[in-house]
């Protein structure tokens, strides 16, 4: 095969992450090991910043000043929320014939694997020479084909942490606490809450997620058993949770609002943790209730990065440009988990990822619908890694003398 020679174009989509960068890097340091890449681009703020002109040129960037990127968290080079169809596309490739780009590498979710798909096949069908790679990337980890996305592992050991402090406040001063986190269509990252358990009685005591149906009712009454049981109860809560109706709970009280892709909008306004914890309180005996929405916080936290998932997501971008530039070959990128845990990488056709949306399996889930087994707790707890320690008092209590 005749080495395809002219200039790569690397972007990043949708929401960041605290691993995307060392994606970029990764396609960046060895593309640039390549003789016919003549240059290697970056396009800010995605493909807006595409059909913009709106490049960077990382050809000879330092090493150095890669390196320290690659370790921070959120895009380096901006991010978008634009959604191409086929019009948007063509101005994409217009954009990349002009300045002779033969390699487009798009870090992103199942958004960005589509913009790759419409982009391969508009390239095919005019006979352009143009290798199409898109680079997993999302905290929600709910890419089809691959066992798990870069940026899930350090998202899920954010909010392992989180809730895991979360139940020692909830433990000192007992009551209901309602954490909403990240999660439209699958549970995956709200499902991590329980990686920070430690002692039988640890929270979060309940867990809900899209894959099942809530009903207002049943929360109430799982709530109000575990604060029998416990005299308190931390709950964590997927934002996108939806009724028997398969309609979702939260939109019903966000006004309407929709996000650049006509997503109706959840956890933005803490409409859902509010709700909730207004319920509870107008329908049990309990007091002390409170609710959070976390929000950004899970995705880009300084800080909080799992070893394993920077690794990852550097390896997905080594991967990509090689698959791109040396083999010739367009596709998405995956993850293939062999033995107790070890990753090989493969490469799968782009229309297998565009578009869809993997959701938890069954065997994730208890019967209940209100937690995870511990076949999740065995999937998800090599991606986060490991947790702070932290432990309770062990101490005797002291007879009382005044009250026997």
């Amino acid at each position: 095969m005749a080495k395809l020679e002219g200039k790569a174009l690397v972007a990043q989509g949708g929401g960041p992450t605290a691993v995307i960068n060392q994606s970029v890097v990764g396609v960046v340091l060895e593309a640039r090991k390549f003789p016919q890449v003549t240059h290697v681009y970056g396009a800010q703020h995605g493909v807006n910043g595409i059909i913009n002109e709106k490049f960077v040129d990382l050809t000879e960037v330092a090493s150095s000043n890669l390196e320290a990127m690659a370790k921070s968290p959120s895009s380096g080079l901006f991010s978008t929320r634009d959604k191409p169809d086929e019009a948007y596309c063509a101005k994409i490739f217009d954009v990349c014939k002009a300045y002779d780009i033969r390699y487009f590498f798009y870090c992103g979710g199942n958004d960005s694997a589509d913009t790759c798909h419409i982009l391969n096949k508009q390239s095919e069908a005019v006979g352009y020479d143009l290798r199409v790679i898109h680079v997993p990337k999302t905290i929600d980890n709910d890419l089809e084909v691959t066992d798990h996305c870069p940026g899930y592992g350090s998202a899920a050991k954010f909010v392992a942490q989180a809730f895991a402090g979360v139940n020692l406040d909830n433990r000192a001063i007992p009551g209901v606490y309602i954490g909403v986190v990240m999660g439209r269509h699958a549970g995956f990252l709200t499902a991590a809450t329980a990686l920070g358990r430690k002692y039988e009685d640890d929270g979060p005591h309940l867990i809900y997620l899209p894959e099942r149906p809530l009903t207002l009712e049943k929360f109430c009454a799982d709530v109000q058993e575990v604060y029998s049981k416990y005299g308190r109860c931390v709950v964590a809560v997927s934002e996108g949770v939806e009724n028997e109706k398969g309609e979702s709970i939260a939109a019903q009280f966000t006004g309407g609002e929709v996000d650049s892709h006509g997503n109706v909008q959840l956890s933005g306004t803490g409409a859902l943790g509010d709700m909730l914890a207004e319920y509870l309180k107008k329908n049990t005996k309990i007091k002390r209730v409170r609710a959070d929405t976390l929000g950004y916080l899970q995705r880009s936290f300084l800080g909080c990065v799992s070893e394993t998932d920077q690794e990852e997501a550097r390896s997905v971008g080594e991967k990509a440009a090689n698959y791109a530039i040396r083999d010739g070959k367009d596709g998405s990128v995956i993850m293939k988990r062999t033995g107790n845990y070890a990753i090989s990488y493969d490469l799968t056709e782009l229309k297998n990822v565009a578009r869809l949306t993997k959701k938890m399996s069954d065997t994730y889930i208890n019967e209940a619908g209100n937690n995870v087994t511990e076949a999740f707790l065995n999937y998800a707890r090599p991606l986060a890694g490991p947790l702070p320690e932290f432990a309770l008092l062990d101490a005797p209590a002291v007879a009382r003398i005044l009250q026997k």
